[in-house]
């Protein structure tokens, strides 16, 4: 594990998650995700003052229970804010998440979520034909 000791890494990370995280087709604010911590994680003093100066590395080294339940809350693994490789990998699969949203397409694959494989089947079948109606090039899976 590429572990790393520097907490504007972590500032940098969280900051990241906060802006990539888009509910609703806004970010969090810091006030939004505390109080979502504390309504999960009874006992957890949190406040968005706290978060904003974790994010912009005014204060440093926060409780473990509150990068876990950062992780748990933006969906990622608490090795996101000390692994180098983590992180990356991360980052690279909240951009493509990103674009995919971006393009509508998320919105589509969620729609396909427990289809049985021949429903799946009628559904790509159907969007290889809007392609090629579309001019597009065929999908090679």
């Amino acid at each position: 594990m590429a572990h790393e000791n520097g907490d504007s890494m972590l500032a940098e990370r969280l900051d990241s998650l906060f802006r990539s995280s888009r509910p609703r087709g806004r970010s969090w604010t810091n006030e939004e995700v505390a109080t979502e911590l504390k309504a999960h994680n009874p006992g957890l003093r949190v406040g968005g003052a706290y978060l904003s100066a974790l994010r912009t590395g005014k204060r440093e080294r926060p409780s473990y229970d509150l990068l876990e339940a950062l992780a748990k809350f933006f969906g990622v693994a608490v090795a996101y804010f000390f692994d180098r490789d983590h992180a990356d990998q991360t980052t690279q699969q909240l951009a493509m998440l990103d674009e995919l949203h971006a393009a509508g397409v998320r919105s589509i694959a969620l729609r396909a979520v427990g289809l049985p494989p021949e429903s799946l089947d009628a559904v790509r079948a159907v969007l290889d034909q809007i392609r090629k109606l579309q001019g597009l090039a065929d999908i090679e899976d």
